[in-house]
């Protein structure tokens, strides 16, 4: 039934149809509830049931969790410091009240950019886009207006990769581009204890006892050595807490525990690479015992923190499993993802602990990677061919 609908209408956009310009709009519809029937008609074949489209929808199917989790992580936390009832269905949709209209904003405007593009290039519309508009939402503070999210997404889409010539030719995550173009442009709506939950006012005497202070920030307040974990444990924020995410940040971006679900499936399928996950594990654990080594007690309060802390606050689990393995923007040779993972994860905890400003360290220490990403295949190939046995 499905393929007679498109059959029907297909016509009205091949070559001579009156909709012939938006035949890319058509394509990315039609190739997501059937395959193309488009084929190479000359060899080599590469055969594999695995194509671009369906390697996307894959990574979507894990990042599901993460938005289930994030619109109710949303809800419950509005619903606590707001004093109002915590019943899961009640939570459930305030949840949905803040993250859909999120999530709609970032598919809408990011689709409408993606068919322009398009539709001037004459090219079919990239099949990334779905991963960006999901990851971009889910890095968002609940609080973020849609205008300004539309603005990201957009910012993030345009600049950060179809400037460059679209998919595959971008060397920055678009998601990210997208939300650093947020954290710098508007700092007062993406930092700061206020953006992380949305307060309805209804009970004040709640809504005034409710700080809204995430881990990493009452971590970066915290002047006295060897007492982080301590206020972290005053605030409630336990470690099984943080690891299972049920805290003020990011919407989708809390929990550890998803991202280990998310980063197990993305590898078992060969979506995700695990040589820059676990590099990326080893830098911040690596980093953070050897700051542990260095420490005296006249040195900063971070530099004392247990090492996992920082793999379960924050969005470091989430950037490492979905973001830094952006097959685009990661490079390709297997010696330079390990170097690449590693790097990204000492720069998550150095930025963090030197550069009170950007707690988060993830979003930056990805995106200063990126730029080194074509840098280090480059280093790994000449290593190669310098080995090889000159033609005689």
């Amino acid at each position: 039934m499905l393929k007679k609908f498109f059959d029907t209408i297909r016509n009205h956009f091949i070559g001579g149809g009156k909709f012939e310009r938006f035949y890319p709009f058509y394509e990315s519809i039609e190739t997501i509830f059937l395959a193309p029937e488009d084929v190479t008609q000359m060899g080599p074949h590469v055969r594999d049931s695995l194509d671009v489209k369906r390697f996307m929808t894959l990574v979507i199917v894990a990042l599901i969790p993460h938005l289930l989790f994030g619109i109710y992580n949303a809800g419950y936390q509005s619903h606590f410091a707001s004093g109002l009832s915590l019943g899961f269905t009640s939570v459930f949709l305030k949840g949905l009240w803040i993250v859909l209209p999120l999530v709609i904003v970032s598919y809408v405007v990011g689709f409408c950019w993606e068919i322009l593009f398009a539709v001037v290039r004459k090219h079919a519309i990239s099949e990334g886009l779905f991963v960006s508009c999901m990851l971009f939402p889910l890095t968002l503070p609940p609080t973020t207006p849609l205008w300004q999210a539309a603005l990201g997404i957009s910012f993030g889409i345009v600049i950060g990769k179809e400037i460059f010539g679209g998919t595959g030719k971008n060397f920055l995550n678009p998601a990210l581009t997208g939300r650093a173009f947020l954290f710098f442009a508007y700092p007062a709506q993406m930092s700061g204890d206020a953006v992380w939950t949305v307060v309805s006012g209804i009970k004040e005497k709640a809504a005034d006892a409710f700080s809204g202070a995430t881990p990493l920030a009452i971590s970066t307040l915290t002047e006295t050595y060897g007492k982080i974990e301590t206020s972290l444990t005053n605030a409630d924020y336990t470690f099984l807490k943080l690891f299972l995410g049920g805290y003020p940040g990011s919407i989708g971006a809390t929990s550890t525990l998803l991202c280990l679900m998310g980063a197990a499936f993305l590898i078992l399928l060969g979506i995700a690479s695990y040589r820059i996950i676990f590099g990326s594990v080893l830098g911040i654990l690596a980093t953070g015992y050897l700051l542990n080594l260095v420490a005296t007690e006249s040195s900063m309060a971070w530099f004392s923190l247990n090492p996992f802390y920082h793999l379960v606050m924050g969005g470091a689990a989430f950037g490492i499993a979905y973001m830094a393995t952006d097959p685009v923007s990661a490079p390709d040779m297997n010696p330079a993802k390990w170097f690449y993972g590693f790097a990204i994860g000492a720069l998550t905890v150095l930025i963090r602990v030197f550069n009170p400003a950007f707690p988060e360290g993830v979003m930056l220490s990805i995106l200063f990677m990126n730029l080194f990403a074509p840098l280090l295949d480059n280093i790994v190939v000449s290593f190669r061919l310098k080995k090889r046995v000159p033609n005689v």
